[in-house]
């Protein structure tokens, strides 16, 4: 298990005292002797010094908990989410509310949350009052979960592809119907119940899943 900016090991440490091997990664070097100071002799903690955004990934699977850095939550979280490949199961993780709120909305979609949900059911787990760090930040925090699905909307394997519609589709922001094949849009949205002529941000994961996979044939 992974804490991504473990800080002074707050999550680190309940983490490996409900029995999780964890590999608290830090930055800053104040943090990193807390931690080491800490942990130290505790076989169930690794602590790494790395940046977060740029840390070496596990090769087998594995999951994540961490409180991210506001600054740097989206670049974490496309690192980790935006590569089916990556063997993540599944990531808990404190971000700034506006984050886990656009992700996670039905509508308006967005182009992020249409691509991570195609390998993992997203889900705003519950809010977090700025008033519970320490020094509080200038807005409150969501708890951002992501769970990878049995079985994905897309296969890894064609993840470029699809990524490459939804830019498409979301950096033009015409009527779908005009955009793309207009015979397969109206089929696929009969089929699936949206307006030919939506925008990009008016479908929903599953209802981009599938035009895809309409396209492709």
């Amino acid at each position: 298990m992974l804490d991504l900016g473990a800080g002074s090991g707050v999550l680190t440490g309940a983490l490996a005292a409900a029995g999780a091997r964890v590999r608290a990664v830090e930055l800053d070097e104040a943090a990193l002797r807390q931690l080491r100071a800490r942990f130290a002799g505790d076989r169930r903690v690794e602590v790494i010094a790395a940046d977060a955004t740029t840390v070496r990934l596990p090769g087998e699977p594995f999951s994540v908990v961490a409180n991210l850095p506001f600054a740097a939550g989206t670049t974490i979280l496309r690192r980790l989410l935006g590569d089916p490949g990556l063997p993540l199961t599944q990531l808990d993780a404190i971000v700034e509310w506006g984050l886990a709120a656009k992700r996670t909305a039905v509508w308006p979609s967005t182009l992020l949350g249409c691509s991570w949900g195609a390998w993992y059911e997203l889900e705003l787990v519950r809010r977090v009052p700025r008033r519970c760090f320490a020094p509080p930040p200038s807005v409150d925090a969501a708890v951002l979960r992501a769970t990878r699905r049995a079985e994905p909307f897309v296969p890894p394997g064609e993840a470029r592809s699809y990524a490459a519609l939804l830019r498409r589709a979301f950096d033009s922001q015409a009527p779908l119907d005009r955009l793309l094949p207009r015979r397969t849009v109206h089929r696929v949205a009969h089929e699936h119940g949206f307006d030919p002529a939506a925008r990009a941000r008016d479908l929903d994961v599953r209802q981009w899943a599938s035009l895809y996979r309409a396209i492709g044939r």
